[in-house]
């Protein structure tokens, strides 16, 4: 499909503003049309903004995938594993979200029928006395229904994540981290006055990657310096390494030069289902680097976007300064500075193995304190 903005028309629109219309987000007064306009566009950030996309009023991939995915429901169409179309929508994830109700790891809620949701449904499927093939019928419907319970309430999947980390234990060592530098190749990303968010975010990742491993953690680079992959192979790259952690630099930009300061980014709908240890790992970041820094603080957010999306390891994001800001366009040029920020993540990383013990106050751990630690542990 192509890509569609205020302005086109044709079917593809109409389309859209059918999926729209289902969505309770556009008024649908009955005559076919096929126009692309500002209703239209408003309907969409409104749907970008409240399923944690990027909200710019533009029906590209991600956006016309999960407005597809919202027009089904539990029941609608048999849902299956497919290894090379993962299905994908509404339907799977109130699939995955009953199945962890009853008890079943269908793993993080995130819409896509993966291998974990697959099994968790042949679990279900065999203890309630169906044939356990692994799809999502009319007869697996009507059981979860009948055995979905009364009361809800809970993050079994914050417990299981959490759980996790602390079986890990609280050294570096051994852990396996891939660090995602942004764009590369011929896609330099933001470039202003000749400082290319590409370069410096390489820059970052090699620094990064040389403190990881000298506290004996495996750390990993998603791509070289001259390449750019999609974020679906920096996903399956990170998927493949079976990563513990996912960590995604890039630098910010905004048509007003004043725009300032750092965000980070975790998966999460924003309907109360996300990565908890991401989001974790997400508010340990923000607050070393505003602390360490002093870059404004513009917070931790929870988004749907595919880096976050199709990454199975908990993932984080890190929008590092705005080139479009001088201020921090001149800092982020520093290589002091970057290894200022550089520590900052590491230390950040640090923090959630330790899980709040024999920590110390936001912005004062060091690089030394954490290599003493780990010097410690042995």
């Amino acid at each position: 499909m192509r890509v569609l903005r205020r302005g086109d028309r044709g079917p593809d629109v109409a389309e859209v503003r059918s999926l729209l219309s289902m969505q309770g987000l556009l008024a649908d007064d009955g005559a076919a049309n096929d126009v692309f306009d500002h209703a239209v566009e408003h309907a969409v950030r409104t749907f970008q903004q409240q399923r944690g996309l990027i909200t710019d009023g533009v029906v590209g991939p991600a956006t016309y995938r999960t407005l597809r995915g919202a027009s089904y429901h539990l029941g609608s169409r048999p849902l299956a594993y497919l290894m090379s179309a993962p299905v994908h929508g509404d339907d799977v994830f109130t699939l995955q979200e009953r199945l962890t109700e009853l008890g079943y790891d269908a793993g993080r809620p995130d819409g896509i029928f993966g291998q974990v949701t697959e099994r968790a449904l042949r679990n279900f499927q065999r203890d309630y006395g169906l044939v356990p093939d692994g799809i999502c019928g009319a007869a697996t419907v009507r059981a979860l229904s009948q055995l979905s319970p009364r009361a809800r309430g809970g993050r079994p999947v914050l417990l299981r994540e959490q759980e996790k980390v602390r079986q890990s234990g609280p050294r570096l060592r051994g852990k396996r981290i891939v660090i995602d530098p942004g764009h590369g190749g011929d896609d330099p990303g933001v470039e202003v006055a000749g400082v290319r968010e590409a370069d410096i975010a390489w820059d970052l990742a090699r620094r990064l990657e040389g403190r990881m491993k000298a506290t004996g953690m495996e750390a990993l680079i998603s791509r070289g310096p001259h390449h750019s992959p999609t974020e679906a192979e920096r996903a399956r790259f990170a998927n493949d390494a079976g990563a513990d952690l996912f960590l995604s630099l890039h630098s910010d930009k905004n048509s007003s030069p004043e725009a300032q300061g750092v965000a980070t980014f975790h998966f999460g709908t924003g309907n109360g289902t996300t990565s908890t240890v991401g989001e974790l790992l997400a508010g340990y970041i923000q607050r070393e680097l505003v602390a360490r820094t002093g870059f404004k603080d513009c917070r931790a957010h929870p988004k749907t976007w595919e880096i976050l999306r199709l990454t199975r390891c908990p993932a984080v994001r890190v929008e590092i300064g705005y080139l479009t800001n001088e201020r921090d366009r001149l800092r982020l040029s520093d290589p002091a500075f970057r290894d200022i920020v550089a520590e900052g993540i590491l230390v950040a990383v640090k923090r959630l193995y330790l899980l709040g013990e024999n920590d110390q106050p936001t912005g004062t751990f060091t690089f030394a304190d954490v290599l003493a630690h780990e010097l410690t542990k042995q």
